[in-house]
């Protein structure tokens, strides 16, 4: 017995060609989306709602934003230390203020 691939008829044929007209896109498809897109785009650009490289030009890069980023945050971190350390001399300062209050209710010497 001789092993025969399976032969499609023309009514076979036709029934793949509509379906698949039904499931994938032809050129002529894609042309219509093309056309689509290409008037919603030109719609944006003339409302002002698609932003363009030049519109964005004056803006930092990635690397330029992380960078000035990491500054500004050294920075704030160094004020968080300077305000801990001026916090903790403050505190200092005030027991010492309140112990020569007792000493001197009055606020004077002698």
């Amino acid at each position: 017995m001789v092993n025969q691939k399976p032969t499609l008829n023309s009514a076979d044929v036709e029934l793949l060609r509509s379906e698949f007209k039904k499931t994938f896109l032809t050129r002529k498809d894609l042309d219509e989306i093309k056309k689509l897109m290409d008037i919603a785009i030109d719609e944006k650009f003339e409302d002002g709602t698609l932003v363009s490289k030049d519109d964005i030009s004056h803006l930092p890069t990635k690397d330029e934003f992380y960078e000035k980023t990491a500054e500004i945050l050294k920075k704030l971190d160094d004020i968080e230390t300077s305000n801990t350390l001026l916090s903790n001399r403050v505190s200092k300062h005030s027991d010492v203020i309140e112990k020569l209050k007792k000493i001197h209710p009055s606020y004077k010497h002698g």
